[in-house]
C-alpha cells in the first residue's frame, strides 16, 4: 500500500522482499511457509476521490481480517508494506481475540492526528490511530474504539519528531526509547527495558519500519533520517525478541526499492526477520 504516504514506490516493497527470499529463508529455519499474496488495495492513481482515507479503512479492513483469521488458525502472520498505515490493520486483526504487547521499531512517532501533521500523511498517524486518536473512521477499523493500550506499546529507535506529536507522545503513557537513549545505556539494555514492559503479555507484535536504521544501512525507505539504528544494534534487537519465545506476528514496513541501491533495504530486512524467529549465530 502506498496510500498513507506522498512518496511512491513502496507499494513494491512487498515483491522486494520476496524476491530477496524471505520464504526460502524461513523455511531454513524449519516453519511452513505459506504466501497468502497480495491483499487488494486501490491503484492510487485510478481513485477519483480527493481524499485517499475511504480507500485505507478498505484495504486496512481487509488486512485486519487476514490477521485475525491467521491468528484463529494458530498460524503467526508476516505483514509486508507498504507504508506503516497497514499496521492499523494488522495490529487490530492480531489483537481481535486478545492483547498483544508491541514494539514499534520507526525513526518516527506516527502519533500525529490530523490536527498535528504537516503533511497529513496516514503512515504518520498509524500508532495514534491505533490507541485511539485521529480520524473515526480509521479509529473504528475493525472493531470500534482503541485498539491497544499505552501500557502495551513500546516505541524504539524514534528520532524525528513533530512538536504537537512529540507532546502528545510525552502524555500518552506510551514507553519512547529515543536515539540519545540508545547512545546514552547501550541497545541491550534499551531492549531489556522494552520487553520487561510488555512482560504481562503473552504475545508479541514487531512493527519494523526500515527507517529506525540508519540510511546507511536501509537507503530504500520514503523518509530517511539520519542518526539511526546500526546493522548490530538492530540486529541484537530482535535476538533478544526472539529470546523471549513469544513472537506471534510482524510488519516490515516502508521499503521503497525505486530509492534503493542493489535491493540492499528489503535484503536487510529479511536478516533481521529471520534473527527475530530464530535464527542464532552459534
Amino acid at each position: 500500500m502506498d496510500l498513507g504516504q506522498s512518496q511512491r514506490g513502496v507499494d513494491m516493497g512487498p515483491s522486494a522482499i520476496r524476491y530477496a527470499g524471505l520464504s526460502r529463508r524461513l523455511r531454513d529455519l524449519g516453519y511452513r511457509v505459506q504466501d497468502q499474496g497480495n491483499v487488494h488495495v486501490p491503484v492510487r492513481d485510478t481513485l477519483k476521490s480527493t481524499t485517499l482515507v475511504p480507500a485505507i479503512v478498505q484495504a486496512c479492513e481487509a488486512v485486519y481480517e487476514v490477521g485475525k483469521r491467521a491468528v484463529e488458525s494458530q498460524a503467526m502472520p508476516i505483514f509486508l508494506g507498504g507504508d506503516h498505515s497497514i499496521a492499523i490493520g494488522t495490529i487490530g486483526g492480531v489483537s481481535h481475540r486478545e492483547p498483544v504487547g508491541v514494539l514499534w521499531i520507526d525513526a518516527h512517532g506516527d502519533f500525529n492526528t490530523y490536527k498535528t501533521s504537516k503533511s497529513g500523511n496516514v503512515h504518520g498517524m498509524a500508532l495514534a490511530v491505533l490507541t485511539g486518536r485521529g480520524a473515526t473512521e480509521l479509529v473504528n477499523i475493525g472493531r470500534r474504539g482503541p485498539t491497544l493500550r499505552a501500557k502495551d506499546v513500546v516505541l524504539v529507535g524514534v528520532r524525528d519528531l513533530d512538536p504537537e506529536e512529540k507532546k502528545a507522545l510525552k502524555e500518552s503513557g506510551i514507553a519512547v526509547y529515543t536515539m540519545r537513549d540508545i547512545d546514552e545505556q547501550g541497545i541491550s539494555t534499551v531492549i531489556k527495558k522494552a520487553l520487561n514492559r510488555l512482560r504481562q503479555l503473552s504475545r508479541i507484535h514487531v512493527s519494523l519500519d526500515m527507517d529506525s536504521l540508519d540510511p546507511s544501512e536501509a537507503p530504500g525507505v520514503g523518509t530517511p533520517v539520519a542518526g539511526g539504528l546500526n546493522y548490530r544494534e538492530a540486529h541484537l534487537i530482535m535476538e533478544t525478541v526472539a529470546d523471549t519465545r513469544r513472537l506471534a506476528s510482524m510488519d516490515i514496513v516502508e521499503i521503497n526499492p525505486i530509492l534503493d541501491q542493489g535491493n540492499t533495504t528489503a535484503k536487510t530486512a529479511i536478516e533481521l526477520a529471520v534473527s527475530a524467529w530464530g535464527k542464532r549465530i552459534l
